[in-house]
């Protein structure tokens, strides 16, 4: 009876876990590939030291019991040069070969570094908003709210800022997350290499809306992506900075798709540079006189 009272945690936790989805270990792409590579790889070398921990616990309770009489009894035993060696060279090779790895692969992995060649990127300008996702696509002249496309098999420059909070741009099963900070222009390469839909979303905590601040990501075929680009091209919606695009950026949750076209040229551009001279100050930084305060 006690031994099934023993295993009610466990099915509860098997039972709570199995909803667990672990994108981390299911990446496409080369960059989440790689990551996936660089989280085993730590994994099982740190089982060196957590595999023969367990094991000695167990069996030195079990060896150690106090009913146990015929084990030694050395109540003045104090130090050991063989054991200290290992204790302390064991883990410190461990510290340096992962320190090894994950410099090599914080190099490899630079998310500013170029994937392909010079050139075959798409660039999708990526705004975080309270609490949605804007995209920008400057070559095919559209945006979307909380819906990103591209193709298959194509690297994907993304230009990240925010117009609000910090906050940090995260598609798990492509790899790297990338902080977006008002006022900054960062960047992040990625590409997949199968196609599917990928859960994008926020991984930095930026208020009440934070955890419905996600997109989906369809990854496509060039030919679907560019039936998907015909599609939205036929919204007559413009996004202005000074038009429509300051109705978007009000704070709301559970924005659905939105779709633009024609879409400002520089928009992105000037999102980051209104932060230059004060937000909601005018952009060529002189103060606003006593009227246009007012207002």
């Amino acid at each position: 009876m006690k031994s099934l009272k023993a295993l009610i945690p466990l099915v509860v936790s098997a039972l709570v876990l199995s909803g667990c989805n672990a994108a981390l270990m299911d990446p496409s792409g080369p960059v989440g590939k790689e990551q996936k590579s660089l989280i085993l790889s730590s994994f099982w070398i740190m089982q060196i030291v957590v595999i023969p921990v367990i094991i000695m616990t167990l069996v030195f309770a079990w060896r150690y019991r106090r009913n146990n009489r015929k084990a030694t009894y050395s109540p003045n035993w104090a130090h050991s040069n063989r054991i200290e060696a290992v204790v302390w060279a064991v883990p410190a090779v461990i510290i340096l070969f992962l320190g090894i790895i994950t410099w090599q692969t914080s190099h490899s992995l630079d998310p500013h570094k170029p994937l392909g060649n010079k050139g075959e990127a798409m660039e999708i300008q990526a705004i975080s908003l309270d609490w949605k996702w804007m995209f920008i696509y400057p070559e095919q002249g559209i945006a979307t709210v909380n819906e990103l496309y591209f193709p298959v098999d194509r690297p994907v420059h993304f230009n990240v800022t925010s117009e609000t909070v910090m906050n940090s741009f995260f598609i798990p099963r492509l790899g790297s997350q990338i902080y977006a900070m008002a006022g900054m222009d960062n960047d992040l390469f990625l590409e997949a290499d199968k196609q599917g839909v990928y859960i994008g979303k926020s991984a930095h905590y930026s208020g009440k809306g934070f955890s419905q601040m996600s997109f989906k990501t369809h990854v496509t075929s060039q030919e679907e992506f560019d039936n998907w680009v015909n599609k939205v091209r036929q919204t007559d919606r413009e996004l202005a900075y000074t038009g429509s695009y300051q109705d978007v950026a009000k704070p709301s949750v559970n924005t659905p798709v939105e779709y633009f076209h024609p879409v400002e040229s520089g928009l992105y551009e000037r999102v980051i540079t209104s932060f230059q001279s004060g937000h909601g100050q005018p952009e060529n930084g002189q103060q606003p006189t006593g009227a246009e305060a007012a207002e």
